[in-house]
């Protein structure tokens, strides 16, 4: 069985929401290389959701 992926985009904040389930307040996050938020589940530290911040600005970089 394979993990579900859902995609947002906030247009006004400029932020790319990956997530295996709804973010809850509980979940531990942490800011991993060139501003991406990775938000961890607090009891199996397993990644459940990322924050890809200044997302349409990355669109445009030459080194993509």
């Amino acid at each position: 069985m394979g993990t579900n992926l859902t995609f947002e985009y906030d247009r006004e904040a400029d932020i790319l929401y990956v997530n295996t389930c709804s973010p809850y307040p509980e979940q531990e996050s942490e800011e991993l290389e060139d501003e991406i938020i990775a938000r961890f589940n607090p009891e199996t530290n397993e990644i459940e959701n990322f924050e890809v911040l200044f997302f349409s600005s990355r669109l445009l970089r030459k080194e993509l």
